[in-house]
């Protein structure tokens, strides 16, 4: 995560979300508009669909393996940055919140599937996700909307000191990388593959269905590096016996906003929670739970539909 002091939020976040993507005004939508404006709680309530209104509860697909943004606490019940942000959107939206822990790679085609209402699990909104394609553009399966609500980037985690000294993508041609497979960085690593390879120096993927199993391969020595995003590689890097196992190394690459994942067709569910994530960035308490992680650098202004890239 990040370890800087609380501060204002960066430009380029600022940026990123102002130029991807259609803002969400606070104030759209049909009537009861001055109600809502009165009492925007009983107003973003009022338009809950009917299937989270009478379960009373929302639904989400999260694969509870990913610290510090979400990961199982002491008592075993998810804890993060996301169960967070989720907890206070579902008193936001007085429902109560159920986590289907699932495989990452799974959460897309489970959702499909209905076994849960959204997947809420530090997935990165791109645009191969929202049109349900693969890098080559092959469809893959339906598409999904995103409700975006946090900026994270790409970072390099090393052994302690950098041994081999990888501060660069192309640093890796010739080496050995360990990746958990599905995620953003499984895209950016096969990417970086075709260009090691028309470098002459090959680069070797080892790929995990979890991150734990991926930072474990570079732990030991069999990877040099690994690909993460940011928050989860400085937390690794702080909170891996004690500081003294890994490292990040370069600069942050693809900065892509964390988006809550929805089926195309619930359109009404999305601007809810579109709403109530811009409730919860105007009460401050949005600011404090990314304080809290020591995540503050990837605020959100305001939340946004489909502004990945």
């Amino acid at each position: 995560m990040h370890h800087r002091p609380h501060s204002r939020r960066p430009a380029a976040a600022a940026l990123a979300l102002a130029t991807a993507g259609a803002l969400l005004l606070s104030g759209c939508g049909g009537g009861g508009d001055e109600q809502a404006a009165q009492d925007p709680l009983q107003g973003i309530r009022g338009k809950i669909p009917k299937a989270q209104q009478t379960a009373k509860a929302l639904r989400i697909g999260m694969d509870v393996n990913y610290p510090p943004v979400q990961f199982r606490g002491a008592d075993g019940k998810p804890d993060g940055l996301d169960p967070d942000i989720a907890a206070a959107l579902g008193r936001i939206l007085d429902l109560r919140i159920e986590y289907v822990d699932t495989p990452f790679d799974k959460l897309i085609p489970e959702l499909h599937k209905k076994q849960f209402d959204v997947v809420m699990s530090a997935l990165s909104d791109i645009r191969q996700r929202r049109e349900g394609v693969d890098d080559q553009g092959k469809p893959t399966g339906p598409g999904v909307d995103f409700v975006d609500y946090f900026i994270a980037g790409t970072s390099l985690v090393v052994p302690k000191g950098n041994p081999k000294g990888i501060r660069t993508l192309d640093d890796l041609c010739g080496r050995t990388v360990a990746v958990q497979q599905g995620t953003t960085q499984d895209e950016i690593v096969a990417r970086q593959v075709t260009a090691c390879t028309r470098a002459g120096k090959p680069l070797t993927v080892h790929k995990f269905d979890t991150d734990a199993k991926a930072l474990a391969e570079v732990a030991s020595g069999a990877s040099q590096a690994g690909l993460n995003d940011f928050p989860v590689a400085a937390y690794a890097a702080k909170n891996t016996d004690g500081g003294n196992r890994f490292e990040v190394t370069g600069s942050q690459s693809r900065s892509n906003p964390y988006g809550i994942a929805l089926r195309k067709e619930d359109t009404e569910l999305r601007d809810v929670l579109a709403k109530a994530v811009d409730q919860l960035i105007r009460t401050g308490e949005y600011d404090k739970i990314l304080a809290k992680w020591n995540v503050s650098a990837g605020a959100a202004q305001n939340a946004v539909v489909n502004g990945g890239i």
